[in-house]
Order: structure tokens, then sequence, then C-alpha cells
């Protein structure tokens, strides 16, 4: 006896031949942080300074995912270097615009005159005069707003390896 063909209603014709095949499924996709951090990562602890907290916790769950450990998440300048006197990060990421009086190049400032870490500044803010009032920080990097993680993660590696000395 030939097995009757089980037929689903509706306007696809071809289901009835597979029904199992053609049953759609949910996936759900990350964002491009998902394979920046698949290569070994440097051991260095990284403080983010940044006041939006979507942002500061996409930031901490990129890195976080590619091996980096995390000093603390800062949202104003003077919360920045509370956390760098207790945790003495290696690197800080800073955006410009930061809660309270003090902005993030003023945080920069005094992390490197006080504590010698260097900033990767990620930020919306990076115009000449931005850029020369950073200066005197000696900052590894800009990364302008808006960035993929993956390229944030990617910048943090080369400013590691600038602090360490080698060359990628």
């Amino acid at each position: 006896m030939i097995p009757k063909k089980a037929s689903i209603p509706g306007p696809y014709p071809i289901l009835h031949l597979a029904p199992r095949l053609y049953r759609p499924s949910i996936v759900f996709s990350r964002d491009d942080r998902s394979g920046a951090g698949k290569a070994p990562a440097l051991s260095a602890r990284i403080l983010i300074v940044e006041d939006d907290f979507l942002v500061a916790s996409d930031v901490e769950a990129a890195l976080t995912e590619a091996g980096f450990m995390i000093a603390g998440v800062a949202s104003s300048a003077e919360e920045a270097l509370a956390l760098a006197e207790t945790h003495q990060p290696v690197l800080a990421i800073m955006d410009i615009r930061l809660a309270g009086k003090r902005d993030g190049i003023d945080a920069a400032l005094d992390l490197f005159g006080t504590h010698g870490i260097r900033c990767l500044f990620a930020s919306a803010h990076h115009d000449e005069v931005t850029r020369a009032r950073a200066q005197p920080a000696h900052p590894l990097a800009w990364v302008p707003k808006p960035y993929a993680m993956a390229s944030l993660v990617e910048a943090v590696r080369v400013a590691l390896l600038d602090l360490r000395g080698d060359t990628k």
C-alpha cells in the first residue's frame, strides 16, 4: 500500500512534499561582537568611562567576551579616578561627554598625570580642538562613535600592544 501524502493547506504547494524541511525557524543573531573575541586576549584590566548605560554595557560585554578583565565602569570623571585608584587598570576607554561637571578629557589628564594610565577615546567628539586639548594625556587611539564593537575590541588590542611596545 502506498502511504498517503501529508498535505498542508495554504498557498505553498511544495510544502506537502517535505513539510519538516520548510518549517520556519527563528534564528537570533548577535551583533558583530560575537566574532570579535576569538583570538586570545592580552590579560589586562580595562576601565570603561561612559555615561550612557547601554553603551557601557555593550562595551563591557564585548571586552569580557574578548577575554579582557574589566576594572570597572564609571559614568563620571570622579568615579573613574576612584576606580583607577582601587583597581589600577592598564588602559581606560574614555568618552568625552560624561555625567558631572568634568568631561572625559579632564578625567584622561588626571588618570595620566596621577596614575600613568593612558586612554583610548571612544567618542563622537573628535574634532581638532578636542584632540588638541586631549593631547597632553597621550591618547593611544580615537574611535569615533558610532562604532562597531569588533572595531573597538581591535582598537583595544592594538592599544595594549602599543603599551607593551610590540608592533602589530
